[in-house]
């Protein structure tokens, strides 16, 4: 029998490493990537087309002060809580490669499945998220060029989950992005660049603008919350441990010099197409940064091309998990380019982006639903479970005033959690009023 080279690479990968650790098994490679690549990895994730967003739907109900110093906090306190699941990544001498994986072996098989639900409904809203992207993105193309109202965003949608589909079944795995991660960091480029220059043009043009918070009291009280978590759902990817996976030995150490890079040269970009975003449009600036800037429509082309090309690579990362899940519970080995395993990945992988697609083409306003789930599942994930999970690990090894502080934690995530799950459904009773399925939002 001929084994292939993800399955060799495995095989070898584990031998060195079962002196030592656990390995659990899985269809995808493993300790296979260099950190820089990871870095590459966690970096693509944080400056997708989703910064282009950040403008409207933070620094607007939050102001300079509120926004800046949030983005700054936010930055601070995500590496940190990441830093902590990175370091549980070979805690009881096994290898965590999966986040419900390693809540499994704290907690037991309760928690296994209530972290994989979760983690998969936090996923899967990203990626529709990440659809929707896409399909505006394409409309605003379109737009640009022929603004027939003939085609609509759910049209576009429909197109960008076509795409997305093709990508999926080509890319069997996430340590073979390889150089679509090069072409990523090109895209994400040209689109905050793009966005950076028109956008102080426009501000140096425009020198009157407000940036009073809009709003009663009330409405800034739940807006400012959904904001947050918002600021939340920017830096965090709720899927560490399964990228943490693909980083070669020591992974503890390269996962630490990944996370560094992310959260100092990765967050450059997204902290300047945010904030000078705001500076140029004010309250008035546009969710979708695009829609607001000014130029030459074959620059505002290209950087809506990139950020809709750049929102199919970003979704293929974010939907490994469950890629993953679905390979090795049906035993998916051999050449990726083997017929009955592009048969699998083009009807598994098909079905989950199908059936995100058309969820993403009904609800358009997908952004109301992404505040709750942001609530509800990255809340908990990133700081909640991160806190606590490192608490019940290193219990031994904390001190007083280390336990202290680990269950503040824990505790002031799971009031902000609470609070910007209630501001979320709030959000959404509200706009329910004003938007219909298929909407051409």
């Amino acid at each position: 029998m001929v084994m292939d080279t993800s399955e060799a690479k495995n095989r070898k990968v584990m031998a060195v490493e079962k002196i030592d650790l656990e390995v659990p098994e899985t269809a995808h490679q493993i300790s296979s990537d260099s950190w820089f690549q990871v870095a590459f990895v966690l970096t693509t994730g944080i400056n997708s087309a989703y910064v282009l967003g950040y403008s409207g739907t933070v620094m607007v109900p939050l102001g300079w002060i509120g926004g800046v110093v949030g983005l700054i906090l936010a930055t601070a306190i995500s590496l940190y809580a990441n830093s902590l699941i990175a370091k549980l990544h070979e805690f009881g001498g096994k290898r965590h490669i999966r986040y419900r994986d390693l809540a499994g072996f704290i907690y037991g098989k309760k928690m296994y499945r209530v972290t994989w639900g979760l983690q998969y409904v936090n996923l899967f809203m990203i990626n529709c998220g990440y659809i929707i992207l896409a399909g505006s993105a394409l409309k605003a193309v379109y737009v640009l060029f022929r603004d027939d109202s003939l085609m609509k965003l759910p049209h576009f949608i429909a197109i960008a989950g076509v795409v997305c589909a093709i990508f999926a079944i080509g890319i069997p795995h996430l340590s073979a992005l390889g150089i679509w991660l090069g072409v990523s960091t090109v895209l994400s480029l040209i689109y905050i660049v793009v966005a950076v220059v028109l956008s102080a043009k426009d501000g140096v043009n425009k020198p009157e603008r407000d940036y009073t918070i809009q709003g009663s009291s009330i409405d800034k009280l739940f807006t400012i919350t959904g904001a947050a978590a918002n600021l939340v759902f920017a830096f965090n990817t709720g899927m560490l441990p399964e990228i943490q996976a693909t980083v070669k030995q020591p992974v503890v150490k390269n996962m630490m010099k990944a996370l560094y890079f992310q959260f100092t040269a990765g967050v450059l970009p997204m902290y300047a197409v945010t904030f000078i975003g705001y500076w140029a449009y004010g309250s008035s600036t546009s969710t979708y940064l695009l829609n607001s800037v000014s130029g030459p429509l074959w620059v505002k082309a290209l950087a809506n091309i990139s950020a809709f090309l750049q929102s199919v690579i970003s979704l293929h990362i974010f939907a490994s998990p469950s890629y993953e899940y679905m390979d090795t519970k049906f035993g998916i080995k051999g050449s990726p380019l083997a017929l009955k395993n592009l048969l699998f990945r083009t009807v598994a992988r098909g079905s989950y982006i199908a059936v995100s697609t058309l969820l993403s083409a009904l609800l358009p306003f997908l952004g109301d639903f992404m505040s709750l789930t942001g609530a509800i599942s990255t809340f908990p994930l990133t700081f909640i479970l991160a806190n606590h999970m490192y608490l019940v690990a290193m219990n031994n090894k904390l001190s007083s005033a280390q336990k202290l502080w680990h269950w503040l934690n824990v505790c002031v995530f799971g009031l902000m959690s609470l609070a910007a799950a209630i501001a979320a459904v709030r959000l959404i009773s509200v706009d329910s009023k004003n938007f219909h399925v298929f909407a051409d939002v």
